[in-house]
C-alpha cells in the first residue's frame, strides 16, 4: 500500500507541474504553435537525410525505403513519447551546479516527479506528431503479409519502446547525480539511441548490435520485433519467441532504472551552493 500511495501521490504531483508549465506555455498561443511547427520541421530533416539517401541508393542494409521508415517511425515516436514525459532529466544537472536541486529533495513531493516535470513542453509534441507521420506512411507502403500478431505489435512497440527510453532518462539522470553532471553522456544513450534505430542493424557491426540486444537492450525498442514483423532475419541469432519481449524489457529497464535512481539519490551530496 505504501508504494501504491507513493506512487499515487508522484503523478499527481507530475500532473500538477506539468500543467503548470502548459498553462505558461499556452500564454501565448501563436508563440507555441509556431515553437511546436518549428520543433516538427527541424525533427523531420534527419527523415529527409534518409530520402536523400535513398534518392542515390535502392536499398539500406538490404532493406528498403519503407522498411526503414517503419523504424524510423516507430523509434522517433517511442523516443517522443519519453522525451515529452521525461526529456527535462537531462537539466539534472545543472539543478546539482547552482544548488536548486536541494529545493526539490525538501518539498513534499516525489523528486523523480518534480524533475520529470520541470520545464514540460509541449513543442515535444512535434516530434512525436512527425514520427507518427512517417510511422503510417510506412504501415501503408511496406510490403507485410499482416497477422494479428504482427499488427499488435506495432502499438506495442511504440508503448514499449517509450518505457525503455524513459527508463534510459531515468538512470541517465542517476547517473549524473553519481557524476555530479555528464549530461552528455546521457544524450548520447537517449537521442543517439534514437538515431541509432533509425537505420536497420544490418549496417552496424555485429559487437554494436550484440551490445544494444544484451547489454543496453534499445533493440527491443523496434529492431528485433521489426524484423518479425518484416520477416526479415536478425543479425544476432535469437529464438522467436523474443520478438514479443519488449514489454518485458521494458518493465525491467524501468525497474532497473528505479533502483538506479534510489541509489543515486541517496548518494547524493549537496554542492553547497
Amino acid at each position: 500500500m505504501g508504494e501504491r500511495s507513493v506512487l499515487l501521490e508522484g503523478l499527481r504531483a507530475y500532473r500538477l507541474i506539468a500543467g503548470m508549465w502548459v498553462r505558461s506555455s499556452m500564454t501565448y498561443r501563436t508563440s507555441f504553435v509556431v515553437t511546436v511547427f518549428g520543433n516538427l520541421l527541424v525533427t523531420g530533416l534527419d527523415f529527409v537525410g534518409i530520402l536523400l539517401m535513398f534518392s542515390q541508393v535502392d536499398s539500406l542494409g538490404g532493406w528498403s525505403l519503407p522498411e526503414i521508415a517503419f523504424l524510423y517511425g516507430l523509434s522517433v515516436t517511442a523516443f517522443g513519447i519519453a522525451d515529452l514525459v521525461l526529456g527535462s532529466m537531462d537539466v539534472l544537472g545543472a539543478r546539482m551546479r547552482d544548488g536548486s536541486f536541494d529545493i526539490l529533495l525538501v518539498r513534499p513531493a516525489p523528486v523523480l516527479a518534480q524533475v520529470g516535470a520541470d520545464r514540460f513542453a509541449l513543442r515535444r509534441l512535434g516530434r512525436i506528431t512527425q514520427g507518427a507521420v512517417v510511422l503510417g506512411w510506412a504501415l501503408a507502403s511496406v510490403d507485410v503479409d499482416w497477422s494479428a500478431p504482427k499488427a499488435l505489435l506495432v502499438p506495442v512497440m511504440v508503448v514499449s519502446g517509450a518505457a525503455i527510453f524513459s527508463a534510459v532518462f531515468v538512470a541517465g539522470a542517476a547517473f549524473q547525480i553519481f557524476a555530479q553532471d555528464a549530461a552528455e553522456v546521457q544524450n548520447a544513450f537517449t537521442y543517439g539511441g534514437t538515431t541509432l534505430l533509425q537505420y536497420p542493424p544490418t549496417v552496424f557491426g555485429k559487437d554494436l548490435v550484440r551490445g544494444v540486444t544484451f547489454m543496453l537492450p534499445l533493440a527491443f525498442v523496434n529492431w528485433v520485433p521489426a524484423a518479425y514483423v518484416l520477416g526479415r532475419p536478425y543479425p544476432v541469432e535469437l529464438p522467436g519467441w523474443a520478438a514479443f519481449t519488449s514489454p518485458l524489457v521494458a518493465v525491467a529497464c524501468c525497474a532497473l532504472a528505479g533502483m538506479a535512481w534510489r541509489v543515486g539519490l541517496r548518494s547524493y551530496r549537496s554542492t553547497g551552493s
